[in-house]
């Protein structure tokens, strides 16, 4: 079984290729991250949209070996720590709250999210799978990490080369790394003209 042609979105309409072969694997090769790529993530990020130009985004990385990683790992929900090991890269993210004036930036989550899809595809054209994790103790690594106020710590992500061996997950995860990807169609979330 190709796990990569499994994961395949069985999209309705023409969707980009980078869309289409993206997926979130539990499990990577074993193969480091190389400088010059993980670089080239974050000028994805650096050109991404944002509101007033404020790039609230913020990004704390490790790679697997360092104690910052192991640190990334112990503010991870435990569910997550189970599998995140076989990933050669952790990646935090966080977003500044508010814009220099004082007042709340409304929007800087919605920037970040705008900056990780732009890191996400560039993973993807680099032949890197990512995935995206809530399962954090956001307060503990802003602890851990010296994550300054005014700046919230939002999620993980885990990198690293398509081609893990499914086998070092549990059953469970290896079933769900097999699964066909579902999502749901156009009409429960796309209104023409009002909601509906």
């Amino acid at each position: 079984m190709d796990i990569n042609e499994v994961k395949q979105a069985k999209n309705d309409h023409p969707i980009h290729s980078l869309i289409k072969e993206r997926w979130s694997p539990r499990v990577f090769k074993e193969q480091p991250v190389e400088d010059e790529k993980i670089a080239s993530l974050f000028e994805a990020v650096r050109w991404a949209a944002s509101s007033m130009n404020e790039q609230p985004w913020r990004f704390i990385y490790a790679k697997k070996g360092s104690e910052a990683y192991d640190k990334i790992i112990d503010c991870l929900y435990e569910f997550n720590q189970g599998w995140v090991i076989h990933a050669p890269l952790l990646v935090l993210t966080a977003y500044k709250e508010n814009f220099d004036s004082g007042k709340q930036n409304f929007h800087a989550l919605h920037d970040l999210g705008l900056g990780v899809a732009n890191l996400t595809l560039q993973a993807q054209a680099m032949g890197l799978g990512l995935h995206q994790m809530a399962g954090v103790h956001w307060a503990k690594a802003q602890e851990v990490f010296h994550v300054p106020e005014g700046y919230h710590v939002s999620t993980c992500l885990a990198i690293g080369y398509y081609g893990g061996d499914i086998n070092k997950l549990n059953e469970d995860l290896q079933k769900s790394e097999g699964a066909l990807r579902l999502r749901k169609p156009l009409d429960e979330f796309a209104f023409e003209g009002e909601w509906s």
